[in-house]
């Protein structure tokens, strides 16, 4: 397994970047007396984060979790709702607001394309904007104090957030998705499990470890085939059809062969020893 790193814990104002290990970056939400409110401050440090992580090829995936009692607890409605937001000099009320609301839609998407998976621990609340987050993850782990909810209808906006309405149906199912959107109901993870919401429920203080071995796991396979399975996995969502989605794996599979990986996993299992992948 991956040894000790030797990069630095560092820390922004709203986050905690550390390397537990060589390959895996840990990224922790740090407004805990806030439960991890969603703010201006934490979508840049989440960006910055995330924009390291690409720029660094020595990193094969992410776990993305909450300090304290939980993972994100949404928009931080003690700054006031919608009156928090000031009528700024140099363009409108309404230009403000739609300005933070692509710059959290930009943070999804930033997750959800990241070249590396991100494996989301999460632990005690995940709603609104924090479910959106846990959505765009490529897994979920779940602690058991976990609290998911689709709760903008609660806030006197609609469930059509930041990806909530295109990812949800997609990962529990359309009819059980408009439920969850429409009533806007706080769930646990035990509910989360059996609709194949996240992948496993564990007990608190395992969930950041549980997340880590998923993570270890990803990163022991070959870059090219973690790379092209996710990006993969998100093209084919929207496939049209099954002729689409195999013709776009059989120019991956192909391209695949030429890395090298294919034969080295061959000799490998003949000299019973772990693969030694070549980079890209």
């Amino acid at each position: 397994m991956p040894g000790p790193s030797v990069k630095a814990v560092t820390d922004a104002s709203t986050v905690t970047v550390e390397t537990p290990e060589s390959g895996v970056t840990q990224i922790t939400m740090s407004r805990p007396e806030r439960l991890n409110a969603i703010s201006p401050e934490l979508i840049s440090d989440l960006q910055d984060a995330l924009e390291d992580v690409e720029r660094d090829r020595s990193q094969r995936a992410v776990v993305l979790t909450g300090a304290g009692r939980g993972f994100c607890s949404g928009a931080d409605l003690k700054a006031g709702g919608d009156q928090g937001f000031a009528e700024p000099p140099d363009r409108s009320r309404l230009g403000a607001i739609y300005d933070m609301q692509l710059d959290l839609a930009n943070l999804m998407l930033k997750i959800y394309e990241l070249r590396v998976p991100v494996i989301a621990a999460v632990n005690g609340p995940a709603v609104g904007g924090g479910f959106a987050i846990a959505l765009h993850c490529d897994v979920r782990v779940a602690a058991e104090s976990a609290r998911f909810g689709s709760v903008f209808i609660k806030v006197g906006l609609s469930s059509l957030d930041v990806g909530n309405s295109y990812l949800l149906p997609r990962i529990v199912g359309a009819g059980r998705a408009r439920e969850l959107m429409l009533t806007g109901r706080i769930f646990d993870a035990a509910e989360a499990d059996r609709i194949g919401l996240v992948s496993k429920v564990v007990p608190d203080s395992q969930v950041v470890e549980a997340a880590l071995e998923v993570a270890r796991q990803i990163a022991a396979n070959n870059e090219y085939g973690v790379w092209m399975t996710k990006l993969g996995a998100n093209a084919t969502l929207d496939a049209p059809s099954l002729r689409h989605a195999m013709e776009l794996e059989n120019r991956t599979q192909v391209l695949g062969t030429f890395t090298g990986n294919m034969t080295e996993a061959s000799e490998a299992f003949r000299e019973g020893r772990e693969p030694r992948w070549n980079p890209l």
